[in-house]
């Protein structure tokens, strides 16, 4: 298992003890990372006693059952439940992953669910993703072409079977964070470094058949900082939920570099 560093806060004491109340046979002891800009008891690993037996299987329905039940004050993200908008991932003992995805069964002894590692926390859960979202506008996220080309005005854009099987692997991404959280290069150079989940990102749009913007993408992430900050450590592989791979993506960016270094 790959473990990760702390969010960016002071040392974590030991907070409050909720005791299960209704006498369930089969406990789960919970420890949950606690942090508010109200509180002056920052930041604390608050411990909840859960009945699995009166309990959905998966950690966000441990939550859930915490917030509705036992502590409403504990904040986090959440959506779609199915793994698919990225809402709710967190460092769940101690991996980067979703928590509608990842089994509290799975979990052996306590399970200790902390904000992605490394980001500046809002409150409690949720992690300040500003910087990530704008890094991700950097890179122009949308089909480009000519305004003038005929083969777009009012027709649809034709792609082979071979070049949209260049997308799979990379239009999957749900910009979780889970990758970009785990990698240290991303930790210590994240105002610079674009990390995996917008390279990912940017790969999809440079790879695609359709867009007429290869060389101008290309230009844009063509920087020390920006791309070579890799150092194919693999956290990022290893972290996805969604099994995806932003280290081969990266790896692909720096040989198109290569081959297009002349233009640019």
């Amino acid at each position: 298992m790959v473990q990760f560093s702390l969010p960016k806060n002071s040392k974590v004491v030991e907070g409050k003890y909720f005791k299960d109340k209704t006498n369930g046979k089969t406990l789960k002891k919970v420890k949950i990372y606690r942090w508010s800009p109200e509180s002056n008891e920052n930041p604390r690993l608050d411990t909840y006693e859960v009945n699995m037996d009166e309990c959905g299987p998966m950690v966000l329905d441990v939550l859930i059952k915490i917030k509705n039940e036992i502590d409403s004050t504990v904040t986090f993200r959440r959506s779609c439940r199915e793994g698919v908008c990225g809402s709710c991932a967190m460092n769940i003992d101690g991996t980067n992953t979703l928590a509608c995805t990842k089994s509290a069964k799975d979990i052996v002894g306590e399970i200790k669910i902390y904000p992605l590692p490394h980001m500046q926390v809002v409150k409690d859960l949720v992690p300040d993703l500003n910087k990530l979202y704008k890094q991700y506008q950097s890179i122009e996220p949308w089909l480009q072409v000519e305004a003038k080309n005929d083969k777009v005005d009012k027709h649809e854009i034709y792609q082979s079977k071979k070049d949209r099987e260049k997308l799979d692997g990379l239009y999957e991404c749900i910009l979780c964070a889970c990758c970009s959280t785990s990698c240290p290069s991303y930790w210590w150079n994240g105002e610079k470094y674009l990390g995996p989940a917008v390279l990912l990102q940017a790969y999809r749009w440079i790879i695609d058949s359709r867009d007429e913007e290869r060389e101008k993408r290309l230009k844009k992430v063509a920087d020390e900082l920006k791309l070579f900050r890799c150092h194919t450590i693999m956290n990022c592989t290893n972290s996805c939920p969604k099994g995806l791979n932003p280290a081969k993506a990266i790896g692909s960016i720096k040989k198109m570099l290569t081959q297009y270094s002349k233009n640019l």
